[in-house]
């Protein structure tokens, strides 16, 4: 199946709102490359891709699909859930413990969790997030 192009976040809701609903294949969204700052890579090369699919009128919550791609990265995050799609990864909480990702896991992230994402392979998650 060719990748799936998302519309932009503007006419996504209103074909939202139009439709009252909008579905695509997760595994098959083409995702824009992210900056990764330097600073935050551990080991490797890790690249990270992404789309938003929602945000709300104010900017404090967003919907989308990303991806990182093998390699050690920290990262310092937002309240989020996410649902892991595909790919596998190690998750170490800065005092606290630590959580193996896979395939259909459900993770909940506190704003503010210093974590080290220890990709093992590509992982792709559907994510709503607070800011």
């Amino acid at each position: 199946m060719p990748d799936i192009l998302v519309p932009d976040t503007t006419d996504l809701a209103r074909m939202v709102t139009a439709a009252g609903i909008f579905a695509v294949p997760t595994g098959d969204v083409r995702l824009s490359p992210d900056e990764l700052d330097p600073a935050q890579i551990l080991a490797g090369s890790p690249q990270t891709s992404s789309v938003e699919l929602w945000s709300s009128p104010d900017g404090s919550q967003s919907r989308g699909i990303w991806e990182i791609t093998p390699g050690t990265v920290i990262d310092v995050e937002r309240d989020e859930i996410f649902v892991v799609v595909s790919g596998r990864a190690t998750v170490v909480v800065e005092g606290g413990t630590t959580i193996e990702l896979v395939p259909g896991s459900v993770c909940l992230l506190a704003d503010g969790a210093k974590t080290t994402w220890i990709v093992h392979e590509t992982l792709r998650k559907v994510y709503h997030s607070l800011s």
